[in-house]
């Protein structure tokens, strides 16, 4: 059984779920983040269990940072959102692992009542 093709099928779809506004970064490359008022970085490490993703956000000078850390495993995401008005739904960005790519993109949120 020839699976070359089924191969390749994969990985074209797989390619294609990634938005093109997809950023994709390496290891301890700190990627910026700007989310609402508040802006820093990302970066992943590689582990045994899985890639530890680290982002640091903060707002102003004198705010205290803000730092969130997740051991993402292949296909799981981490999403970072911040509130906006009522009915509106909140600016957010993902940060998600796909085989061994790491990405940060801009994300849909849904609005939550």
């Amino acid at each position: 059984m020839n699976f070359r093709p089924t191969i390749l099928a994969a990985a074209l779809a797989l390619a294609a779920a990634l938005p093109a506004s997809a950023e994709e970064f390496r290891p301890i490359q700190a990627q910026p983040i700007a989310l609402a008022d508040a802006s820093g970085i990302a970066y992943y490490t590689v582990e045994p269990g899985g890639f530890r993703v680290v982002a640091t956000l903060g707002q102003g000078e004198d705010a205290t940072p803000l730092r969130v850390e997740a051991l993402l495993t292949p296909g799981q995401r981490l999403v970072l959102s911040a509130p906006r008005g009522a009915g509106t739904p909140p600016e957010a960005v993902e940060i998600g692992r796909e085989g061994d790519r790491v990405f940060l993109r801009k994300a849909a949120a849904a609005v939550t009542n």
